[in-house]
């Protein structure tokens, strides 16, 4: 039996936890026969057990302590130490033997070459792109070879650029696992990249395709310029195009892969037909209406078949914002240089020109920078930068992607910037236009995210609610702006945290003071952005081995052995009243003293319903009582939760969220936190979809609200369709899935509505 290494046709959007993104869509893509080239997985399984057989847990934890990915010589450093230990270390023989055989049964008896690509269990999400952040290998030949590139793409997860992009989107260094999908080399006579939005505008009804001569990594990278080619999405019209010469193609030459100059009488010519394009373009809408989200998808075409390397979703679409642009690039400007509108927004500073990674430590924040093209290496100074501009690459390259990522402007494929503009002068960069000025515009304050000439989406409206998760109160206003009911979950962790004292130290030195006018601060500041619509404030959820982590922490908190089960939630209130008092009286103060009365509270990990009496006692003590405008809500995340809902329900409650997260690792037995069973963790899981379906049941019986405000409906479009089948209330999501759930929904329920269902 495997237990390393899957097929293609093994897997699906289910198995990211096994597979990684790009390894779930691959087997999602085989299942809805999208031609995709034949291949195997190495399973992100195999990859904690190498580093469990080779004791590097401990080793790459003890390198990235206290490292500052801010210093780029220090994650330099640390990057290299820990690859080398890992290209050091042995592959277990098991799992070579399981690579080893499947590579043979994929080349039968002929010489084949394959691309060994990663696929991160936290790339290619739709949160998350990690674009480039880990190595690829192509035209890889041989069962050695194959066995070696593995190792070497298990080292890349530790690229400076990868720690430094995971460190930036708060995930766990060592929860990541990688697999390896190797697959079938496709030998391009032409390749591209194709976004079922248009990527720069965000707008919905456009296809873009960008296309070269040759293997797809000159695209990626943007070290070419690629042709430009705008579509309709209804009817499949072709807009625009943009044909750009090329006189250079990297292609297979005997074992090595070879940059070779293309014929003066192809360097000019459209890279592919009008037919192709179409082609192209129609299962861009497959892929889109399959996955009910946008998706950024990579073809090659070898001979005159299209094949579908890789898809994922997009993760860089902006919200058109409805703001004016107040000011105008003067007509004195001298425009210095002009390329492709890769991410919109226009911004002023000072230019700082390099051409390696070696010089990225040059970049300050507030610079603009300038490079013959980007590499994920740039990112961290990318991160300082206010705007991007490149030599070379289109609006698909890494500089277009990345700058999109981050928000600020960037322009693409000038030809000569790098030339035209020296280190140290004040430019401007339009981002929308695609055009660089010498000098500055005064009355720019801050990146303007779209131009006036964008053409404003409408926005959809869905009988589901959905809400926006949060915790940072900076984030309030510009979340508030956008097509949002209101706010899910309201954590006050990361306030807490910020304030950095352990609340009962405030307590015992009579500075209570602190923490409420902390607290007070910043859920005012939400709740006043957010007015009138909901906000459901999830109160404290600290588990001990957190709160140690707070000045004075280790007086107050005991040391457990597995704090996901131990003193938290509503047992901690229960017993240990003081700080939940603290916040009720917070409560209270934002609701009567600011007025401010769509603050409503809800109870995390109730175990049971005699713990849920007493909390709800402490509440009314404190004075507040349930109301049309008052509401108090519990998060189901135990099994009991579902198993006694009833009673649950009968002690009064206004509504149920579902948190899905702990709910899947509580029903399943699995700690999603242990990468040794990484595997195992499935939101999607049969007995997880059963307690859901109960929970919606049950509350409609009894005529409460539910929602669900885990990570799920983020990554499982299918388990959102399910959800809204059955009836659910409200969807509570991440910030950058707001629009994506929104489509979604609206998706759905036309469909239910077109199918008579009510």
């Amino acid at each position: 039996m495997k237990k390393y290494v899957v097929d293609f046709s093994e897997v699906s959007k289910e198995d990211i936890p096994l597979v990684g993104g790009k390894g779930a869509n691959l087997g999602e893509m085989v299942q809805a026969k999208i031609s995709v080239p034949e291949g195997f997985i190495v399973t992100a399984k195999g990859y904690f057990h190498f580093l469990k057989e080779n004791k590097l847990t401990s080793k790459i934890e003890s390198q990235l302590s206290g490292l500052d990915v801010s210093d780029s010589n220090q994650l330099s450093q640390k990057a290299k130490q820990i690859q080398d230990e890992i290209l050091r270390s042995p592959i277990p023989k098991d799992i070579e033997d399981e690579i080893v055989k499947a590579y043979q049964d994929l080349a039968g008896r002929k010489k084949l070459f394959v691309a060994v690509r990663s696929s991160a269990t936290a790339e290619d999400l739709p949160t998350a792109s990690f674009a480039g952040a880990q190595r690829t290998f192509l035209n890889v030949s041989g069962e050695r070879e194959v066995v070696l590139s593995v190792r070497k793409t298990w080292a890349s997860l530790f690229e400076a650029r990868a720690i430094f992009y995971r460190v930036e989107k708060k995930f766990d260094h060592l929860s990541a696992g990688l697999a390896v999908p190797v697959q079938k080399m496709v030998q391009s006579d032409e390749s591209g990249i194709m976004f079922t939005v248009d990527p720069v505008t965000s707008n919905k009804r456009r296809i873009v395709i960008e296309a070269i001569y040759g293997l797809g990594e000159m695209i990626v990278s943007g070290a070419l310029t690629p042709d430009h080619y705008v579509l309709d999405k209804g009817d499949l019209t072709i807009l625009d195009k943009i044909i750009v010469g090329q006189t250079k193609q990297l292609v297979k030459v005997g074992n090595d892969n070879k940059l070779i100059s293309v014929s003066k009488e192809w360097s000019k010519r459209q890279k592919i037909s009008d037919e192709k394009i179409l082609e192209i373009a129609r299962i861009g809408k497959k892929l889109e209406e399959h996955y009910y989200f946008p998706q950024d998808i990579e073809w090659a075409i070898e001979g005159k078949k299209v094949y579908i390397v890789q898809t994922r979703p997009i993760t860089t679409l902006q919200e058109n914002k409805k703001e004016e642009v107040k000011f105008k690039i003067g007509k004195d400007m001298k425009l210095l240089v002009s390329g492709s509108p890769a991410s919109p927004g226009i911004v002023s500073g000072p230019a700082k020109v390099i051409f390696s990674a070696k010089e990225i430590s040059k970049v300050q924040k507030g610079d603009i920078l300038i490079a013959p093209m980007t590499k994920p290496d740039y990112v961290p100074a990318m991160k300082k930068a206010c705007a991007v501009v490149t030599d070379s690459g289109g609006r698909t390259s890494h500089a277009a992607i990345v700058s999109r990522e981050l928000g600020i402007p960037a322009v693409v494929g000038t030809g000569n910037a790098t030339k035209t503009i020296k280190t140290g002068i004040i430019i401007t960069v339009d981002g929308a236009k695609g055009c660089v000025y010498l000098g500055s515009v005064k009355a720019i304050s801050k990146v303007i995210p779209f131009s006036s000439q964008v053409k404003l989406e409408k926005e959809v409206k869905t009988a589901t609610k959905i809400y926006v998760n949060l915790g940072d109160p900076d984030r309030a206003e510009e979340l508030a702006a956008r097509n949002i009911d209101g706010v899910g979950l309201l954590r006050a962790e990361f306030m807490i945290a910020n304030l950095g004292i352990h609340p009962k130290k405030l307590i015992a030195e009579g500075k209570e003071k602190i923490f409420i006018d902390n607290l007070a601060l910043g859920l005012g500041k939400i709740c006043r952005a957010f007015y009138p619509r909901p906000v459901i404030y999830r109160t404290t959820d600290f588990k001990t081995n957190e709160y140690r982590n707070l000045k004075g922490g280790e007086k107050f908190e005991p040391v457990e052995e597995n704090p996901m089960l131990g003193f938290r939630g509503a047992l901690r209130y229960v017993h240990n009243p003081d700080v939940f008092n603290l916040e009720l009286e917070v409560i209270n103060e934002i609701r009567e003293k600011n007025g401010l009365k769509n603050l409503n509270i809800m109870i995390p990990f109730v175990r049971t319903p005699d713990e849920l009496f007493e909390v709800k006692k402490m509440i009314v003590k404190k004075g507040l009582t349930r109301s049309p405008s008052f509401k108090i809500f519990m998060m189901v995340e135990i099994p009991s939760n579902v198993i006694l809902l009833d009673k649950f329900i009968k002690v009064g409650i206004d509504g149920l969220s579902i948190g899905s997260n702990d709910l899947t690792m509580l029903t399943l037995g699995v700690d999603r936190d242990n990468q040794d069973l990484a595997g195992s963790y499935n939101e999607t899981d049969e007995a997880v979809i059963k307690l859901m379906e109960e929970v919606i049941k049950t509350a409609h019986k009894y005529g409460v609200t539910t929602s669900i405000c885990g990570q799920a409906p983020a990554f499982y479009p299918d388990l959102t369709r399910k959800l809204i089948e059955l009836g659910i209330t409200s969807i509570s999501t991440d910030p950058d899935s707001i629009d994506s759930i929104r489509n979604l929904a609206y998706t759905i329920e036309r469909d239910l509505v077109q199918n008579g269902k009510n």
